[in-house]
């Protein structure tokens, strides 16, 4: 991933909103330069009127600044690079040139995720041989032990909220609180050998 230097002109601050009006060049920029950063795009930004000592010492930025003074500035510099001046580009240049394709985040939905996403399906479906299938894929794949306890734990928090909220509203509807029946008392309708066999309610 590159590495970005801007050097900006004089100013009190970066961000656009300082001073009686505010900068929607420099807002913007601002802007896209978090989400840069957000990317994994290392981004150092510098001011000429607070930070002079960091234009000295690159040798570009001296150079650019001794031919054409002040108004070349902003200078993006990257890889030790001019590669824009006198202007903030916008989104897409700026991700363009930081190596970045059309200025979108890169997409982590890889194999692992998939399986780590299809595990989590298979918990919230009650589905035991898409368990078997996904963990065992997920596996193969490198998906660590821990990595496919947090995806079953989050499935479960996702899948227990509105059967939590089911059993709250019907304890308000029937002006008692409810609690599940005892195991012995529910019979082998559920039991997992009489699901397997497909003769419970369950199955």
């Amino acid at each position: 991933m590159a590495q970005i230097q801007i050097f900006d002109p004089p100013m009190c601050c970066s961000t656009g909103v300082c001073g009686p009006s505010v900068d929607p060049a420099l807002v913007r920029f601002a802007a896209d330069l978090e989400w840069l950063q957000a990317n994994g795009v290392v981004a150092e930004r510098f001011n000429l009127a607070q930070q002079p000592g960091a234009f000295a010492e690159s040798e570009v930025v001296r150079t650019a600044l001794e031919e054409e003074g002040n108004d070349c500035l902003p200078l993006i510099v990257i890889d030790g690079q001019i590669v824009s001046r006198a202007s903030y580009p916008d989104r897409d240049t700026v991700s363009r040139l930081a190596g970045l394709a059309d200025g979108k985040q890169p997409s982590l939905f890889s194999p692992q995720v998939q399986e780590l996403v299809a595990i989590g399906a298979a918990i919230a479906s009650n589905c035991e041989p898409c368990l078997k299938f996904h963990y065992d894929k997920a596996r193969k794949l490198g998906v660590s032990a821990q990595d496919m306890h947090s995806a079953v734990a989050v499935a479960l928090a996702v899948k227990d909220t509105p059967a939590r909220a089911m059993v709250d509203l019907a304890g308000k509807l029937l002006r008692k609180p409810v609690e599940a029946a005892a195991p012995d008392t529910v019979g082998d309708c559920c039991a997992p050998a009489a699901a397997d066999a497909g003769d419970g309610c369950c199955s």
